[in-house]
């Protein structure tokens, strides 16, 4: 079995200014996919510039910080969001929705098609393979937080929690010292899988031309399944808790149709008509 480091969530502290490694972990994500996307932007015929670039990067952080907390206070804090809304402020202490941000990404994609006068997919397909980029950060940052662990399990790579820690008082049953039955690594899986993985096949896919809507499709369905799957084994938020049968998870339930819109979109899109067009 394995410990856990215990890694401190602040990474620097200067006087009252603290940088947690959550908001590091975002920022790498961002810059990251930026960087590759820059890459895809330089190629002649791209119709993209840098300055849209950055534009689009813009429009996507305030979708994914704004949409991601949001998200997080309505689907799974809410009566903690009704009694204290300024807790929605806090985002150094973790609890961000993948769910949230992507409905704020949509809406974040459709404002800056419309200014730009892009098709909507077209703006989507462009900037979803480097979303992994920012998942799998996103997930370490989730590891140094010390949240979103799994259940108990004797593999190898769980690992144990130091119950002295009030970050773990859920995992530790309200023990005060000692250390935790080893848990699972969920936002490890997490980062494998949404991150490298994910990452792997939307680059590779959209590398070559494809139909409009179908980088979105694969994108959809890719995560939506290896979310769905990882519940499985993730502990579920201690304020919601299993949601039926003693097994389906907020997660699952968010993650559901997200599977069945990336079918549809992928059904649609090698139904239309004309010729494919580059990511």
């Amino acid at each position: 079995m394995l410990t856990y480091p215990n890694f401190d969530p602040v990474a620097l502290s200067l006087g009252p200014l603290k940088i947690h490694w959550y908001g590091i972990t975002y920022l790498v994500g961002f810059l990251g996919a930026y960087g590759l996307l820059l890459t895809r932007v330089r190629k002649p015929g791209s119709g993209w510039t840098t300055e849209q670039l950055a534009d689009l990067l813009f429009y996507m952080a305030l979708g994914v910080v704004l949409g991601g907390r949001t998200g997080y206070m309505l689907f799974y804090d809410l009566p903690n969001f009704i009694h204290a809304p300024w807790i929605i402020f806090r985002v150094w202490d973790g609890g961000m929705s993948f769910h949230g941000g992507l409905l704020g990404v949509l809406l974040a994609g459709w404002l800056f098609a419309r200014k730009y006068g892009k098709r909507f997919f077209g703006v989507m397909d462009f900037a979803a393979p480097a979303v992994p980029i920012g998942l799998g950060a996103g997930r370490i940052g989730n590891f140094i937080n010390g949240e979103l662990w799994g259940k108990v399990s004797d593999l190898p790579w769980a690992m144990r929690l130091p119950c002295g820690d009030a970050r773990f008082w859920y995992y530790c049953n309200g023990a005060t010292s000692g250390w935790s039955q080893p848990r699972l690594p969920t936002q490890l899986y997490e980062c494998f899988l949404e991150g490298v993985v994910l990452f792997t096949v939307l680059w590779l896919f959209s590398m070559k031309p494809r139909p409009r809507m179908a980088v979105s499709g694969m994108f959809a369905l890719l995560y939506g399944c290896f979310r769905f799957l990882v519940e499985f084994v993730r502990v579920p938020d201690p304020q919601l808790g299993y949601l039926a049968f003693g097994w389906v998870t907020m997660g699952q339930v968010l993650s559901l149709p997200l599977i069945i819109a990336g079918i549809v979109l992928l059904v649609l899109a090698y139904r239309r008509k004309g010729s494919p067009e580059a990511a």
